[in-house]
């Protein structure tokens, strides 16, 4: 395939999408990587065919029948690999959907993962955000299908969602374009680290769940040392998660983080 630029008129040369070069499912070399997960029915599909240029390299995640497409573009000089996620509510249940989708947040070392939402339900696409946002320090909301939100007289306020999250808020009409341009900025100013997340987690726990999480947090971290989501791990540790208790159990956590083993660092019990 060749790659495909943005041809833009003397209108709009100096919006951010005039740097974006679309390589489909080419860049075997990237600067970063770009995880895309999202409720199913929210446009992410048509948001990564945006960015990627309808062209997709398909095919199985290993040992699963669910389909995984990856494809990429180069901005502003950088070369972005972006792996668009299968379609899920949550990551909390044990469906190979989600098993897929929660493992790559958590194990594929995505240096951003782009929460794509229905802008007309956007309070239950917030369940798998809050979810996200526990995983990672590095993520963008794109609020998709605002075009559709509008004609049904609903308004988003992206500022306050913003400032809420901790991250930054896209709104967008993937099918359009619209906003296009101010993802990729988003998405090129996270993963650079010129913008900060600061994302909202949940605080509330009673007194007693929350000594526990910390106590077993101490423990995961003393086994794995360096692991990024620790709390992350010990709530799902917590709740019965039998994927997270048996990685833990067999070392294969280490793995999957590519964390060195240290010496006194053996196998839970």
């Amino acid at each position: 395939m060749e790659n495909q630029t943005c041809s833009p008129t003397p209108a709009c040369r100096s919006c951010p999408s005039a740097n974006l070069v679309k390589l489909g499912e080419e860049n075997q070399n990237f600067d970063y990587m770009i995880a895309l997960a999202g409720n199913p029915n929210t446009g992410k599909s048509t948001v990564f065919n945006a960015l990627t240029g309808l062209r997709q390299h398909t095919g199985n995640w290993p040992g699963k029948t669910v389909t995984r497409a990856e494809g990429g573009f180069s901005f502003d000089g950088r070369q972005y690999k972006i792996v668009d996620l299968p379609g899920t509510y949550s990551l909390l249940s044990a469906s190979p959907d989600e098993e897929v989708a929660r493992d790559f947040i958590l194990f594929g070392h995505p240096n951003v993962t782009v929460i794509v939402a229905d802008a007309t339900r956007l309070e239950r696409n917030l369940n798998l955000v809050l979810q996200v946002l526990e995983i990672t320090d590095k993520a963008v909301f794109c609020v998709n299908l605002i075009d559709e939100a509008r004609r049904h007289g609903i308004s988003i306020d992206a500022a306050k969602l913003e400032e809420r999250l901790g991250i930054p808020v896209i709104l967008t009409a993937a099918r359009q374009r619209k906003g296009i341009h101010e993802l990729l900025q988003a998405i090129s100013d996270v993963a650079s680290g010129q913008r900060v997340c600061r994302p909202y987690r949940l605080q509330n726990e009673p007194p007693e769940l929350k000594e526990a999480i910390h106590h077993l947090v101490e423990k995961i971290e003393r086994l794995f040392p360096g692991l990024p989501n620790a709390r992350w791990v010990a709530l799902r540790v917590l709740e019965g998660d039998k994927r997270m208790i048996s990685a833990i159990q067999s070392g294969e956590l280490r793995q999957l983080y590519n964390i060195p083993e240290i010496a006194g660092a053996g196998q839970t019990t």
